[in-house]
């Protein structure tokens, strides 16, 4: 159920489409839309003196959790069609923070964010910031997609719009959307029309659950951003990850565990292919948006190709199959470690669980 305002969202027609519309125009959510947009955008830095708060970050197709007494701020960026998307229990502050970039997750991963919800209370509404998903025009056909897009030329932003709105709508619990900053609220145009996006990204206190445009660097996207960005490639094969987000962040330890997994010798041999190829051609190859993205996106995709091809083998990564775990040293900086000296066995894989309509 939706709800805005405290007044249950009722339009006038269910269908996922009307319904976007429909929030787009909403009084309320047009006015936080402003609101938001003349907020100046957060740069977390590291080597910033003022960014001194416990941060977690989640990349594309990440999720987490967050305790609010163990961290502070609590983000995502690097968006363009996808949507950055906060659910917040108000009661307790536990906050979800994912990167939603299809409607092919969406089913799964509202449900695995829903650990933020309270079992022993049916009326807790938990506020939802829904931001990122800029208007853009036919989308070329991607190296990720093409494992899951049957149609490229529809678009990405509106689909992933349609489909996390008719989630809420179906759903039992009570969501309050607090801001839409999606689709029209995110787009900006050049003299010639071209649209761009407004924000790329956001971040959340807490401790009040304020959310802000934000945008991270290479010292705040972490730990392990290559290895967490090949996992985003290498779980388009991998058939136990359909339609689920990626979970490396362990809510009640404060740590990050990356379990290991197994890249291919296809991934390796495209990497090779791409790595020589020039800037446009790579943002024309691997962009559902090639003239809007960050300017360190192509660098990005060369130093995970590099990677790649220095380490075909993932058992080269993962040794002795174990995983890569990481603890927090300070506020911003992470160490990868082993519990007492040990190494940290694997986590069980959680069994896929079939999700219908109204169950979460």
């Amino acid at each position: 159920m939706i709800y805005i305002k405290g007044a249950r969202f009722l339009p006038d027609s269910s269908s996922g489409h009307d319904m976007v519309l429909s929030l787009l125009e909403h009084p309320d959510l047009v006015s936080a839309s402003h609101s938001f947009s003349a907020i100046p955008e957060r740069k977390f830095v590291v080597s910033e003196e003022s960014i001194q708060a416990k941060c977690v970050y989640v990349f594309q197709r990440e999720y987490a959790t967050v305790d609010p007494a163990l961290v502070e701020v609590f983000g995502t960026d690097e968006a363009t069609t996808c949507v950055g998307m906060v659910v917040r229990n108000c009661r307790t502050g536990m906050t979800s923070v994912a990167h939603l970039d299809s409607p092919n997750v969406v089913d799964i991963g509202l449900f695995q964010m829903m650990s933020v919800s309270d079992s022993d209370n049916d009326d807790i509404v938990l506020d939802v910031h829904i931001v990122g998903a800029f208007e853009d025009s036919a989308p070329q056909l991607t190296y990720s997609v093409l494992f899951e897009q049957e149609n490229p030329m529809e678009g990405y932003s509106f689909p992933l719009c349609m489909k996390i709105v008719e989630n809420l709508a179906e759903s039992v619990f009570k969501f309050e959307i607090k801001h839409f900053q999606v689709l029209k609220h995110n787009t900006r145009r050049d003299s010639k029309g071209n649209p761009y996006p407004i924000f790329h990204g956001l971040a959340v206190e807490t401790s009040s659950g304020s959310v802000i445009p934000a945008s991270f660097d290479s010292s705040t996207r972490c730990p392990d951003d290559i290895i967490r960005r090949i996992r985003l490639s290498a779980s388009f094969e991998d058939p136990r990850q359909t339609g689920r987000l990626l979970d490396t962040y362990e809510t009640q330890t404060d740590r990050f565990v990356i379990t290991p997994f197994s890249w291919s010798k296809r991934l390796v041999h495209y990497a090779s292919m791409m790595r020589h190829r020039s800037d446009i051609e790579i943002l024309l190859t691997t962009s559902t948006s090639p003239s809007a993205e960050g300017p360190d996106f192509v660098d990005n995709q060369r130093r995970i190709w590099e990677y790649l091809i220095r380490h075909p083998d993932w058992r080269q990564v993962f040794h002795s199959k174990l995983a890569r775990v990481f603890e927090r040293v300070g506020n911003m900086s992470w160490v990868m470690t082993t519990d007492e000296g040990s190494v940290v066995p694997l986590r069980p894989k959680i069994p896929k669980q079939k999700i219908g309509k109204n169950t979460y």
